[in-house]
């Protein structure tokens, strides 16, 4: 699986895998059937309520049609980047210059759809995913957006051991030097378990604890805040001893 380098505003450099087009196409397909599922529901409900036939139209345009319109965008905005289907594959919508993603890069994504999922079946965007090798469709590319996988490459000990950082690395967060070394062991803990569990909730809880602790504004996101403060901590622990 191929991947990605991003280069935050802050001189970070975060790696992701690239999520496959495999992938994408199984998440689409979970979307739709959940969006069938969802329709087929109602219209036997609506049926065995003896609706009639003028008035089940209203409401299965209603209940239907605008669900089905705006599913993807709203799962997008509600869940961190992810529908129900890429939450399923463990694959998520992220900005190249790793901030969290705006509404507007959401909406700019869900216009294109109709370019990239509107003509030839969905070819448009498949061509498009393996021509620029980054994960992104056309909406992607005018968004500044990728999709990629959230699963772990290794093992969660070693994914989130302290890094060995080179005699000329940059401390990112001086303030991480506040932090004592249990601290750090335990927020490595938490990472991990967050990431275990695709529950970025929890990392968020995390994240904001550690800016409330040390006083940190960031605009990274927070995996991403997180894992820099590791990395730091571990710089600046072993320039000290």
């Amino acid at each position: 699986m191929s991947t990605i380098r991003v280069q935050t505003t802050q001189n970070v450099t975060l790696e992701y895998e690239v999520a496959s087009v495999g992938e994408r196409i199984v998440a689409n397909i979970v979307d739709t059937l959940i969006i069938i599922g969802w329709a087929v529901a109602w219209v036997l409900l609506l049926t065995l309520l003896d609706i009639k036939e003028e008035a089940m139209f209203l409401i299965v345009a209603l209940l239907v049609g605008l669900p089905y319109m705006f599913y993807h965008l709203l799962c997008e905005i509600l869940f961190n980047g992810q529908s129900l289907g890429k939450k399923a594959r463990h694959i998520k919508v992220i900005r190249l210059d790793g901030t969290p993603p705006r509404i507007g890069d959401y909406l700019l994504r869900w216009v294109l759809r109709i370019v990239d999922m509107g003509f030839m079946g969905g070819l448009v965007a498949v061509i498009v995913i393996l021509a620029n090798g980054k994960g992104q469709r056309v909406g992607d590319l005018a968004a500044g957006t990728c999709v990629v996988s959230t699963r772990p490459r290794q093992n969660v000990g070693s994914l989130l051991a302290p890094d060995l950082t080179d005699v000329n690395y940059v401390v990112v967060f001086p303030q991480a030097a506040l932090l004592a070394d249990h601290d750090v062991a335990t927020i490595r803990q938490l990472l991990a378990k967050g990431l275990e569990r695709d529950n970025y909730l929890f990392i968020n809880e995390v994240a904001n604890r550690v800016k409330q602790v040390t006083g940190v504004q960031t605009d990274l996101n927070d995996e991403a805040f997180l894992r820099t403060i590791l990395r730091d901590h571990a710089h600046l622990a072993a320039q000290g001893s």
